[in-house]
């Protein structure tokens, strides 16, 4: 049974489930998980009202579970193979689009990677920070594009863990045998926080984004197995300190265990993050047991202002939480929406904020919900 405290639901977009949500300009952007379904871009101009403007499908054996869309007018989407169905020759990778007019997206690039393709990454409006799979390479690597012409994207460096190049003949045992994979990376100023699933968190320079140099690294696996997910450093100071958030994804866990939670950091010594504080929904984690997966942290929001984040919180919806406080986060509001039907619980998968302040959260089954909150 769904509840909420100082959020409200204006809305719902009745559509398939999704992997990831945008707004830019009043225009709602949900990238789905499971084909045909690609991408639908929604007008929430008025957001009682919200109003299905396009569709964009994509081929049997592919997703494209994730989108950024620039002030201008670009949209990326990615393209990652799922399973053994479907036709290679669709290729992985990023494909371009512009929607100066959202109700008529026009492809103008698709940049093809090797492999299973790409699978999450950040947008900056000219630079894309992307998880592909390359080849001779093992796992996924972070790689900086420049968009600046978006029909001829260009590489400008590429940065992975040490044993993934295998035809550069690099070796490694990788912990309990699971393939390393870039998740995402996500920039502030010169520095690439990435996150790196089972490897843990790496914290890069980019100063000269032709040769990105690792900083400084953390794996909190495998005495806690969840992978890292996202890494989402604040970008002002909280209480004197350089802080940053990094979610642990509660699925693909080493061994069983309870639910994963979102780690605070300490960077003010970037050589040296040191964990501070962590956060979990109180009473999901009653005595440290095992449960099922996707009952724990998943995403925060990578939009956001203030000290507030909302997070999707998998089968526990939407949390806010503030961080005013780095060495004691607490929850200042939710929504747990009903599980959609057919579903024993809700998903929720990702969550973004419009600049009017209203949030926006994905299920990764079905549908979008649309909250205003009085936190903000």
């Amino acid at each position: 049974m769904g509840s909420s405290l100082n959020a409200k639901l204006l809305s719902h977009v009745d559509c398939p489930g999704g992997g990831q949500v945008w707004v830019e300009n009043n225009i709602l952007y949900i990238g789905h998980m499971r084909n045909p379904s690609g991408t639908t871009i929604v007008d929430v101009a008025d957001p009682r009202n919200p109003k299905v403007i396009a569709r964009i499908e994509v081929p049997d054996g592919w997703h494209s579970h994730k989108v950024r869309v620039s002030k201008d007018g670009l949209m990326l989407v990615n393209h990652e193979k799922l399973g053994p169905n479907g036709d290679w020759e669709f290729g992985g990778g990023l494909t371009i689009y512009d929607v100066t007019r959202p109700d008529n997206p026009r492809q103008i690039h698709k940049w093809i990677t090797g492999g299973r393709g790409v699978h999450r990454f950040d947008f900056d409006g000219r630079y894309a920070y992307i998880s592909p799979t390359v080849d001779g390479y093992i796992g996924n690597i972070a790689m900086i594009l420049d968009l600046d012409d978006p029909t001829n994207p260009q590489e400008v460096g590429r940065w992975w863990v040490p044993g993934q190049h295998i035809e550069g003949g690099e070796e490694a045992d990788w912990l309990y045998g699971v393939t390393p994979r870039c998740h995402h990376p996500i920039r502030r100023g010169n520095r690439l926080y990435t996150s790196y699933w089972h490897e843990g968190l790496f914290i890069l320079d980019i100063e000269d984004m032709s040769k990105p140099k690792l900083i400084s690294s953390v794996n909190t696996s495998a005495a806690f197995p969840h992978p890292t997910h996202t890494c989402l450093p604040f970008p002002q100071k909280l209480k004197g300190r350089d802080v940053m958030v990094v979610a642990d994804e509660d699925v693909a866990k080493l061994y069983p265990a309870a639910p994963a939670f979102t780690w605070i950091y300490d960077i003010t010594d970037e050589t040296n993050p040191i964990p501070i504080s962590t956060f979990q929904v109180e009473g999901l984690d009653k005595d440290g047991s095992p449960q099922d997966p996707m009952m724990g942290c998943h995403q925060p929001s990578e939009r956001f202002e203030g000290t507030i984040i909302p997070f999707a919180w998998f089968a526990q919806g939407m949390r806010l939480v503030d961080f005013a406080d780095p060495f004691a986060p607490k929850e200042v509001g939710h929504f747990l929406p009903d599980a959609p039907a057919g579903s024993e619980r809700p998903s929720s998968n990702d969550v973004t904020i419009d600049d009017r302040g209203i949030i926006y959260l994905i299920d990764r089954v079905h549908g979008v919900d649309i909250i205003e909150t009085s936190v903000f």
